[in-house]
């Protein structure tokens, strides 16, 4: 029989994975208290940061549909539950990783899907969905002018037409 406190962390931990949009399981093997507070920190106010016990994380993903962990739940391990964009909280993992040689990112989910570490890696690499958003607003822009550009060509071209039509007539 599950004891009563089992249970409530497998329920708890369930309504983390189903809450949170991603989630990076690392190592923490070594990390002092006090850096575990600076990487909760770095992590920010999307992210929670969870030490957790392997057996328990593993029946608390399989209830709630997430396969991405098995196999990976070994030794001192933590998770970070990141709520919204995940770029965010895995730029503050890997630069923390180097700093910190003792936190070693294993694996996570996004969007349901399982990422490898050196996946994760790639999330961290790439920008904010605000910079994303900004250079693609201003390509389309750039798009736009020279679009419009290209349809005062003809108008242009006529007026100078009829104004060299106007100096013949002239002369």
């Amino acid at each position: 029989m599950a004891k009563p406190e089992k249970v409530d962390a497998v329920a708890e931990l369930r309504e983390l994975f189903r809450e949170s949009d991603a989630a990076v399981l690392t190592e923490y093997r070594g990390l002092s208290v006090q850096q575990l507070k600076q990487l909760r920190r770095a992590l920010g106010s999307d992210a929670q940061y969870a030490v957790v016990k392997n057996t328990l994380t593993e029946i608390a993903a399989r209830e709630a549909g997430i396969d991405a962990f098995e196999g990976k739940l070994s030794g001192p391990t933590a998770i970070a539950f990141i709520k919204g964009e995940p770029v965010g909280a895995a730029k503050a993992l890997r630069d923390f990783a180097k700093e910190n040689d003792k936190l070693v990112v294993k694996s996570g989910y996004f969007e349901g899907k399982a990422l490898s570490e050196d996946d994760v890696k790639k999330l961290a690499d790439l920008e904010s969905r605000e910079v994303l958003l900004a250079k693609a607003a201003g390509a389309m822009k750039g798009s736009l002018s020279k679009a419009a550009a290209v349809f005062q060509a003809p108008l242009s071209k006529a007026a100078r037409t009829v104004d060299a039509l106007r100096a013949k007539q002239d002369a």
